[in-house]
Order: structure tokens, then C-alpha cells, then sequence
């Protein structure tokens, strides 16, 4: 048997990989968190299916599952949303797994950093102003942050900013960024992007806090900012130069 950590995406259904429609269409039992994953997602999932909810289960009761379905030599689709790899909880459940020595395989999804670029038609990166994405979050009452992983660290990167986990925090993300990024800087707030009822927000940094509150957003979103965040370069990428050389286009 297997377990398949399974990445969802971030809610559009079409936005699912064929890898993991192919195995959620022939699972047996399929672990998922019901405030994170859509019901069309699941929809996929053979009606005969063992569905479980791990929205309320603790990673003891997470593993005691592992292992009875290792007893009864069955699969397990474990799906999470976006792509398993950033805030899944992923190495814990590997630690686990390891230990009852039970074989897996992680296919992953489209992130919701990426989802919600697409939905802003922007780049996250431009030339001669940024070319790195960072992704982070800030500490909340969960795991502390690693020391130097904080957001004034990282803003003076000028690198643009996808912060997860922190709506709550708006407040502290303003006194945090604008001595680096300044009042003005363009904030995205995105919530439950590629679902139904998403909301997108573009606002400045010392606005962006009250126009979450009067949409009464408190949780699921998605922060992008930056120092260059959606401001158009006047540099174009040499890969197209006609001056510029390379493998495929030698001179």
C-alpha cells in the first residue's frame, strides 16, 4: 500500500493535475481538510470511498489511520490544498510514515501564490527590479519564526513578498514593512482564491487593513507586496534580444 500526499491547488477544480485526478478517481479512502478543500474536488473521489475529514483529528489520530490502512492493504489519497511542499505539514507526516515503515509518494499542485498571479495578470518578478519571490508567513500563536526569517529582513531584499497564514495580522505586517516599502506600497490581498466566492483586494499599505476589515476577511487569504510589486519595468529580459545569444539562437 501507499499513501499519496496529494496537492489540490488552491480550489479551482480545473486547476487539478491529471496525476491526481487519475488516482483520486480510484482511491479507496481519501484524507482531506474540509475547510481547505472543495467539495468538486472531492467529487472525483469514488462514491463507495471511505471520505475523511481531518479538519478536527490531531496528527496522532492522522497516523492511527496511516496504520490501519496499512493493515487492510489499502491506499490513501491524503490531499492538501495548494501544493504540499509549503505549510502541509508534510515532514512530520514523513517522520511518521518512515516510522511504520509505509511507502508514499507526494504529486503535487499548483500553488496559490501562482493561482493568484494569474488572477492579478501580473509577474512576480521583473527585470532590473526584482527577481526573487519570497515565500513566508508571520508567527501567530503557531511555530515561532526562525531567527532572521522576519518580514523587515526580507523586504529589504526587495524581493516581492507572498506571506501566508497572516490576514489576522495586517496591523503588524504595516509597522513591520512601511519604514522599508513606504506607505504607498501596493498590497494584494486574495481570499480563497480559485474558489467560487474569492475576493481580490488592491490597496495601499496603510489602506489595505481597513478594506479587509469592511469585507470582514479573517482567515484563508493569501498577502503579495513588495518594493516593486506590479510596477512595470523599462527593462525587457535579454533572452529575446536579438543581440543576445544562446543555445538555440547562436549567431
Amino acid at each position: 500500500m501507499r499513501i499519496f500526499f496529494i496537492g489540490a491547488g488552491p480550489g479551482d477544480p480545473d486547476l487539478l493535475t491529471l496525476k491526481a485526478h487519475k488516482i483520486l478517481s480510484k482511491t479507496k479512502m481519501c484524507l482531506y481538510a474540509g475547510s481547505l478543500v472543495p467539495r468538486e474536488i472531492l467529487s472525483i473521489v469514488p462514491k463507495e470511498a471511505k471520505l475523511i475529514d481531518t479538519s478536527d483529528l490531531t496528527m496522532k489520530q492522522i497516523e492511527q489511520l496511516y496504520i490501519r490502512a496499512k493493515e487492510l492493504n489499502v491506499d490513501v489519497a491524503r490531499v492538501h490544498s495548494g501544493d504540499v511542499s509549503v505549510y502541509g505539514a508534510l515532514s512530520e507526516q514523513i517522520n511518521l510514515l518512515q516510522k511504520h515503515n509505509i511507502d508514499f509518494q507526494i504529486v503535487p499542485g499548483i500553488p496559490a501564490y501562482v493561482e493568484a498571479a494569474a488572477q492579478l495578470k501580473t509577474e512576480l518578478t521583473a527585470p532590473g527590479q526584482v527577481q526573487s519571490v519570497v515565500l513566508t508567513r508571520t508567527s501567530f500563536g503557531s511555530t515561532p519564526m526562525p531567527e532572521g526569517e522576519d518580514l523587515k529582513t526580507f523586504a529589504k531584499t526587495g524581493a516581492t513578498l507572498v506571506i501566508h497564514l497572516s490576514i489576522r495580522r495586517l496591523n503588524y505586517i504595516y509597522r513591520e514593512l512601511t519604514p522599508i516599502l513606504g506607505d504607498d506600497a501596493l498590497v494584494a490581498v486574495l481570499y480563497r482564491i480559485g474558489w467560487p466566492d474569492q475576493q481580490i483586494i488592491l490597496d495601499r499599505l496603510d489602506n489595505i487593513a481597513s478594506k479587509v476589515r469592511e469585507k470582514k476577511i479573517t482567515r484563508t487569504a493569501l498577502i503579495i507586496t513588495g518594493k516593486n510589486f506590479k510596477k512595470k519595468s523599462d527593462i525587457n529580459s535579454v533572452l529575446y534580444d536579438e543581440n543576445f545569444n544562446h543555445l538555440f539562437r547562436p549567431k
